[in-house]
């Protein structure tokens, strides 16, 4: 689970782990915004404030690493 990301220069893989079902309106708008469609699909973000942002919103159903 993504905890407290910072903006930096770096790049995010951001995978969704979990499901929107029984969620709130706004973080199945906020994984939808990221690029995420279904449970296990990856999308690759800078970590401007903007995404970071959205990954802080929904920690609870994502997993931030920083790509390689």
């Amino acid at each position: 689970m993504a905890k407290n990301i910072v903006p930096s220069d770096a790049t995010l893989t951001i995978t969704q782990i979990r499901s929107t079902i029984g969620g709130k309106q706004n973080q199945r708008d906020t994984l939808r915004s990221l690029g995420l469609k279904r449970i296990g699909h990856t999308v690759v973000r800078t970590a401007d404030a903007v995404t970071v942002g959205m990954v802080n919103t929904v920690p609870h159903l994502v997993k931030v690493e920083e790509a390689k």
